[in-house]
């Protein structure tokens, strides 16, 4: 019994379909969005309370909601960012939800994906990322009205690919990347400072997640999850020319991965979510030299190992959203597509 224990403490169900569920940073709160069956967006306000989760606010909307993240946000604000089915992105002070603090429309279709960086406490200036089945992958301050700080579009518009997933990363002092991840398995990693593409690479199928371990220090490693019931973690701190960063692949699941989501606490302990209701609990093991030299002399990257702590199998649907608590060790919210929002403890992290 030593090993962590995955265990379910609040089941909440809804009357919409669920993709996603993000805790209120500092408070025992959490929101729930998604989309009613007429389509039409779904915001709920929830505290936790004797072993329930109790809705303090509720409201509709014109269109479902996709995506959410308060990444961006100060913890004085603590506003919400979503995207939505028409492509608007907005941001909401939970106390008032009768009107948006921002918003903007510049994606064709679905906000598939969102992130944001320099709120709770990061560095830098305040910025959210959007990835959309347009292709595009637009840069954000709510500071500066209607319009993207940088746009990152596919050279040829027709063919573009949807972008599924987005995060922030390497955000330290002026230093700023972006990774994307898309259907046809491809990854981007942008860098904001220089405006360039730092890195590329092509995974056999679609990438469902993309997420660095901590998004606030020099890059160390990179989550990236599919739909080939195969996640990798990259070790971002080498680059070689030929073979670009190094990684570790896992199969997990038997099934799509649809998130892999780094521990706030421990950062080589992380959790990935499957199509079959089930959560994995992984950790990272570092070699005993991250760094080697190639036949030609050059650096290489040294991917290390992977190792199942426990898994659980909580719903019969897909786990479409998870989400640690910073606040809380081990506390976590997951929602799946079974209409249900789920509060879990993972046990004995003291790894």
């Amino acid at each position: 019994m030593d090993k962590p224990q995955i265990i379910e403490h609040i089941n909440h169900s809804v009357n919409y379909t669920l993709f996603g569920g993000r805790w209120v940073p500092a408070s025992a709160r959490c929101v729930l969005f998604g989309q009613h069956a007429k389509g039409t967006g779904a915001l709920q306000v929830l505290e936790m309370e004797k072993g329930k989760l109790q809705l303090q606010t509720e409201v509709s909307k014109p269109k479902g909601f996709k995506c959410g993240t308060f990444n961006f946000s100060s913890f004085e604000d603590r506003h919400l960012a979503l995207g939505d089915f028409d492509g608007e992105l907005t941001t909401w002070d939970l106390d008032r939800l009768d009107k948006a603090v921002y918003k903007a429309k510049r994606h064709t279709g679905i906000i598939n994906c969102i992130d944001g960086a320099g709120g709770l406490s990061q560095d830098g200036a305040p910025e959210l990322v959007t990835g959309g089945r347009d292709g595009c992958v637009k840069i954000w301050d709510t500071r500066q009205a209607n319009d993207p700080v940088a746009d990152l579009e596919p050279a040829d518009p027709s063919a573009a690919r949807d972008c599924w997933a987005v995060c922030f990363g390497n955000s330290f002092g002026e230093e700023r990347c972006v990774a994307a991840g898309y259907d046809n398995g491809d990854i981007k990693l942008f860098d904001l400072r220089t405006m360039s593409m730092r890195w590329e690479a092509t995974l056999p199928n679609g990438i469902c997640s993309v997420a660095f371990d901590r998004p606030d220090i020099a890059m160390n490693k990179l989550i990236v999850t599919g739909l080939d019931s195969k996640f990798s973690v990259f070790d971002m701190r080498t680059f070689n020319a030929k073979s670009g960063y190094a990684s570790v692949d896992e199969m997990s699941h038997k099934s799509t991965i649809w998130m892999g989501a780094p521990s706030p606490h421990d950062r080589d302990v992380f959790m990935t979510g499957g199509g079959n209701g089930s959560l994995n609990l992984w950790k990272y093991s570092y070699p005993k030299s991250r760094v080697a030299d190639d036949e030609d002399g050059q650096k290489v990257g040294v991917a290390g190992s992977l190792k199942l702590l426990n898994n659980a199998v909580i719903s019969t649907q897909p786990i479409g959203s998870f989400d640690w608590s910073s606040d809380m060790r081990g506390l976590c919210l997951s929602t799946s597509f079974d209409q249900t929002a789920r509060v879990c403890f993972v046990s004995n992290l003291n790894l």
